[in-house]
């Protein structure tokens, strides 16, 4: 650069040179000045395309992460069907779902949401998925309070204070058609009973990660032939529209019922239409979505 910059100093005293006029030295000190200024900024700039170029490569590589991450296969089972959807707002995300083979006749389903957005929650996100798989062993088959203690040691350990993620997991199992969950400070599911009664699954436990100590229970849930269980994100039901309504609960319930003799995709594919069609296609939060249809 010390060579352009001198480069262009002596262009000017040569070109002045061969003017007939006289050399004005101020003239050429103010221009040979300009010059450097603009080499400057030439380089800031591009110091800042690069910067900008290498944090576009950092987030295109969190979200091929996150993408691989989501579940690609669905455990077989007899009773139920089952699927789920997570529309980010962003190229990376807070939410995740994710389903969990555990043996014959059994599965596990999870919702997480964690606090915060852009790269350091997806991070976050990241790092609850992959504890959360690294443990389903242990889920299939020990308490699921105690393996969930764990799980929050290990997210309160990776993450500031003022990180934490509700987060919603079940066992379930063909046979007795029993699902076993907990809810960690997350919005209460909602199980859409065949004969059209409305039932919620509570809070159970403290978010994960915002308490050192992790307490919390298990509670226990039958899905009998034709019931669809929903469990979803507060972009869901905190979808706005142009006047700043939210979808909310009402929306999302009366979607289920009035669905609940359709496939488990058909359902979550029109619950998203109508959030996305509510908002307008204005979306500030990712949609999460877990259906599943006790068949």
């Amino acid at each position: 650069m010390a060579r352009t910059r001198s480069g262009t100093a002596r262009e000017l005293v040569e070109r002045f040179q061969r003017d007939d006029r006289p050399i004005d030295a101020s003239s050429v000190a103010s221009q040979a000045g300009t010059a450097l200024d603009n080499l400057i900024l030439a380089e800031e700039m591009a110091e800042r395309l690069e910067a900008e170029r290498r944090a576009r490569q950092e987030v295109e590589i969190a979200a091929e992460v996150q993408r691989r991450l989501l579940p690609s296969r669905i455990v077989p089972m007899e009773t139920i069907e089952y699927t789920g959807h997570c529309v980010q707002a962003r190229a990376v995300g807070g939410d995740y779902y994710d389903f969990l083979d555990f043996g014959p006749k059994r599965m596990g389903l999870a919702l997480g949401d964690v606090s915060g957005k852009g790269l350091y929650a997806a991070l976050l996100t990241t790092h609850l998925q992959t504890s959360v798989r690294g443990l389903a062993m242990r889920l299939a088959t020990e308490d699921v309070a105690s393996v969930l203690a764990d799980v929050n040691r290990s997210f309160s350990e990776s993450t500031a204070r003022n990180h934490f993620a509700t987060f919603f997991i079940g066992r379930y199992e063909d046979d007795t058609r029993r699902l076993s969950y907990a809810n960690c400070g997350h919005l209460p599911p909602m199980i859409a009973r065949g004969d059209g009664t409305l039932e919620r699954l509570g809070v159970t436990a403290s978010a994960i990660g915002l308490l050192d100590e992790w307490t919390g229970a298990v509670g226990q849930v039958v899905l009998n032939r034709g019931d669809v269980l929903a469990v979803f994100s507060d972009g869901v039901t905190e979808a706005m529209n142009r006047d700043g309504d939210e979808f909310g609960e009402t929306r999302l319930a009366d979607v289920i019922v009035s669905s609940r003799g359709r496939p488990a995709c058909e359902i979550a594919d029109r619950v998203i239409l109508e959030v996305e069609a509510f908002s307008g296609g204005n979306q500030h939060d990712d949609l999460t979505l877990v259906v599943v249809r006790a068949r």
